[in-house]
Order: C-alpha cells, then structure tokens, then sequence
C-alpha cells in the first residue's frame, strides 16, 4: 500500500501494537506447512505480545491439487531393467541428487525406447514428487518437465507440471496446456479452475465463468479444492460486478480501467508513468513481469469499498485479484502524487509476480521498504518523522498485514521499513537482497532466510540497523 502523508508521527505506541504478526499457513500436500517467525526487541522497543491466529489463505497459498505418486509400470526384459530398478530405489530412499544423476546419465537408448521410456518418465516424475516434499515446486518443476517430456499423454504427469506451473506463476501454465489436460483428464476439477484464473487474468470473465461452472461439478469429488473454487469465484466475480461497467485501455504491459467517462488523457498519463516504471524499476530490480497488470483507476467513493483499504491508503495491490487499484481523485491533477503511488504500487506487483505463490512469505516491512526504494520515491515526511519522538516497532512485529494499523502506527511502520531497507541494501548490496528473495520463494522462514543470507542473525541484523537509524536521528 501507499501511505502518502506522513505529518503526526510519533504518539506513544503501546495502544496502537494489538498488531499482527499471524503467518500464513500455506496448505500444502504432502510437505508440510511451515513458516516461523524469529522474535528480537532490540533498543527502546515495545515489549512482545502473543501474536493473532494466521490469517485464512490466499487463493495462491491455497494447494490447488494433490500430487501425485505413480505406480512403476512393468518392463520385461529390458536390457536397462537393472540400472532403472536402481534408480528407483535411490528416489525411494530419497537419496535424491544421486537419482537426478543417474536419471540425466541414462543412455539414449533407455530414453527412447518404447518399454522403458514409460517407466524412465514415471522416474521423473516420482523424484520430483519427492523434490517438491523437501524443497517445493522451485526445484520439482524440472523434474516433471522431463516426465512430461517422455510421456505427454499421462494425465497425472501434466497434472503435477500444471499445478508445478500455477505454483511457480510460470507463463507456461498457458491455455494450450490446460486445454490438453482438460481433454486427459476430464473429471478434474483443477484445470478447469486454473483456466478460470488465467481467463480472469486475460479480462475474460464470461469465459471464465463458463469454466468455474465445471470444477463446480467436480470439486466434490475433490474437497482440497474447494477453498481454491471459492478463491477464483470470488475474483471473477467481483471482476464482473465492480469492473464490468469500466472502460479499458492497454499498452504493451498494462492494462488500465477506469471508473467513470472516457477520460484519453488520464488513460496516457497513467500508461506513460507505467511504461516509464517498468523501464527504469525492472532494469534496477533484474525482473520484468510475466503478464500485463492490471491497473484500477476507482473513483474516491468506490476505492474505499471496492478494495477493504484502510482509510490512511492512497492506494494498493491487492494480490487477491492481482490489480494495482487507486482513486482517481487527485490523479488529474497531481501528476507528482499519480507518479509516485503508480509506481510504489507496481513494485509490489513486481515482487508478487516475482515470488508467485510465496509472495506471502515476504515480511511487509521488506516489502513496503522496497517498494520506497525501488520506486525512488523521497517521501521527505519521512525525514521530518525521523526527527520525532519514535518508540520502536520491532520488525519481527511489522511481518504481517498492516491493514489493522492506525494511522500514527502505519506512519511508523513505513518510516521503519524504509529505514531498515535503505540499510539493507546499503550495507548488502541488491545482490544480497535477490538472494532473500529466492529465500522467501522458498518459504524459508525470516530469521532463517537473514542468517543464511546476510550471515548475521534477525537480531544482530535488527541491532545493527537500529544503531545506524538511532545515529542518524542524532
């Protein structure tokens, strides 16, 4: 989100910190849900409080699918039947890089012949269902690609790459795939529901309704799914009533809506600072995004509704329906203001895109402060707050949705993030700052990801900042 102005900081903060640190569990079969936080008070901080229960998924942390285990098919007489009984034994065991190996090495005859290519394909497969248990679908993608490869025509290997895909927010999750599993396997529900998303994500939500329609049917038969059917609904759903009677413009990578007369010259303004972003900010960040995004330009009375964002917001990405939303008011004739929010908000689209289903794994402090720093954005409140009367958040606090923040707390909790990114990034460099977000993809827990990362702990790296932070408030 975007918090524009920063004029009241700092009132003592006891009361404001009911705050919000739940984790979203990620629903995941068969790994297991993980994500925990590591704790720190470091300086004139307030003291711990018991954290809120986690907050429901997301429609991308809902697992859209089981994966599944194929059986080995039987292979008389092969001349390989030795090394690739072998090699399904090293994936039983899980003794994982050394199948890989073996797998990648298997001769050209074993790969092409019509017994045993059944049975390497099912190899593939089965070692990336054991990848994806211990190092999730970053990692098992590649292994389905191969069995997929070998065996176009197995339902259940295009299920496990499909859903490795939709995970991944890989573009090659595209329609010719699901069309194709659709016809394997017609009784599942989950192509059908992918479809739908994708189809939300082109604005074809009649289309996509027709598909929710069938995996309505069929989720019963799959109740896994039902949170994920529920997601997409509610998406497209809300597509057709709020942005149904919105007119539309595109460039190359955007795609913008606006509520209310055909207004060219707010369509040009808002698609030249877009274009003008995805230029300067995806050159600084290293990554473009693999779809166009969607812009909502709400009018002042329907952002606060359409969105549920806190009234302190001058805008938002909402990775739900994945739109970047703002008022209009203001935005024709402000263009400083329409400028700085468009691209703060297309750095948290950028990054959601980047890290996919794990986009929730990203503390908020790292994600505003990126999104201040990347959109190179001086917020100068910001230096007038940190000459305030500050009693710190600790960032172990500032993890989770600030939604349910008051204004003077959210107004902290920028300064903060931004500090701590500034620093970040500072002392570490963006090569390091890449390599926490590859750990967050991962699901890696903060404290985790910073050791691993930075080499320093949450705590050494929150006292570091801090002195640099209380240094130049002096």
């Amino acid at each position: 989100m975007y918090r524009r102005n920063i004029t009241h900081i700092l009132m003592p903060m006891a009361l404001a910190l009911a705050l919000v640190v739940g984790y979203h569990l990620f629903l995941k079969t068969p790994a297991a849900t993980r994500l925990a936080s590591t704790a720190s008070t470091v300086g004139n901080t307030i003291e711990p409080v018991a954290p809120p229960p986690p907050p429901a998924a997301s429609p991308r942390e809902v697992h859209p699918a089981q994966i599944r285990v194929l059986d080995h098919p039987a292979i008389p007489g092969s001349r390989h039947e030795t090394l690739l009984i072998a090699i399904r034994d090293e994936i039983e065991k899980r003794n994982l890089p050394l199948a890989e190996s073996k797998l990648t090495a298997l001769p050209q005859s074993a790969v092409s012949d019509a017994t045993t290519k059944p049975f390497v394909a099912v190899l593939w497969n089965n070692l990336g269902i054991e990848q994806e248990t211990l190092h999730g679908t970053q990692l098992s993608v590649k292994a389905f690609k191969k069995a997929a490869a070998l065996d176009g025509s197995n339902p259940v290997i295009l299920m496990n790459l499909a859903h490795a895909y939709w995970e991944q927010r890989d573009p090659a999750l595209n329609r010719d795939l699901l069309e194709q599993l659709i016809r394997l396997a017609p009784e599942e529900p989950f192509p059908h529901l992918a479809m739908a998303e994708l189809l939300h994500e082109q604005n074809q939500s009649s289309e996509a309704l027709t598909h929710l329609a069938h995996a309505a049917d069929r989720v019963p038969r799959d109740p896994a799914l039902r949170s994920y059917l529920a997601a997409v609904t509610a998406k497209v759903q809300h597509m057709e009533s709020v942005e149904s009677r919105m007119t539309a413009r595109t460039s190359e990578h955007f795609v913008v809506k606006f509520d209310g007369a055909e207004d060219h010259g707010t369509w040009t303004t808002v698609l030249e600072i877009l274009e003008d972003a995805y230029r300067e900010i995806g050159q600084k960040f290293g990554h473009f995004p693999s779809k166009p995004i969607v812009v909502v330009l709400h009018t002042r009375d329907s952002f606060q509704g359409a969105t549920g964002s806190p009234a302190w917001a001058d805008g938002l990405f909402d990775p739900t329906l994945g739109r970047i939303q703002l008022p209009t008011q203001g935005a024709t004739t402000d263009t400083k203001w329409l400028t700085s929010v468009l691209r703060h908000e297309y750095v948290h689209a950028l990054l959601h895109d980047r890290l996919g289903t794990s986009s929730g794994s990203l503390p908020t402090w790292l994600n505003e402060g990126l999104a201040m720093q990347l959109a190179g954005d001086p917020w100068p409140d910001l230096d007038e707050a940190l000459h305030g009367e500050v009693t710190i958040i600790p960032l172990t606090y500032l993890e989770g949705p600030w939604g349910a923040l008051p204004a003077t707390a959210a107004d902290l909790a920028y300064l903060e993030a931004n500090s701590a990114t500034h620093y970040l990034i500072e002392r570490w460099g963006m090569a390091q700052v890449d390599g926490l977000l590859k750990a967050f993809k991962a699901r890696t827990p903060a404290g985790t990801a910073i050791q691993n990362t930075l080499f320093v702990s949450y705590e050494q790296f929150h006292h570091q900042w801090l002195e640099s932070f209380q240094q130049k408030r002096s």
